[in-house]
């Protein structure tokens, strides 16, 4: 797991927002933003959240083929192979 090193205040945000789009850019370490001395938001690059949503959606489909095989939906690798095999002599 990623160790947050940029913790600012939101007053800060509000006068460098430029400069911490830049840092975001840069080297992609998100932002906490703090309120109150708490935590209130995390600021992150374009790029990262995108992979994030990547994963998890990758995440998702994982845990919903195991879903599938522990209720012995699916097919064995044996099966798998021979439909392949048997597309791919279809195409020729």
């Amino acid at each position: 797991m990623q160790f947050i090193t940029n913790i600012k205040s939101i007053s800060y945000l509000k006068s460098h927002a430029a400069q911490i789009s830049e840092d975001l850019e840069m080297n992609g370490n998100p932002f906490v933003i703090t309120q109150n001395g708490e935590a209130s938001m995390v600021i992150e690059g374009v790029k990262q959240f995108q992979e994030k949503e990547a994963l998890i959606a990758a995440l998702k489909l994982i845990a919903l083929g195991e879903k599938d095989r522990a209720q012995g939906k699916g097919i064995s690798v044996a099966e798998s192979r021979a439909q392949l095999l048997s597309a791919r002599q279809h195409r020729k």
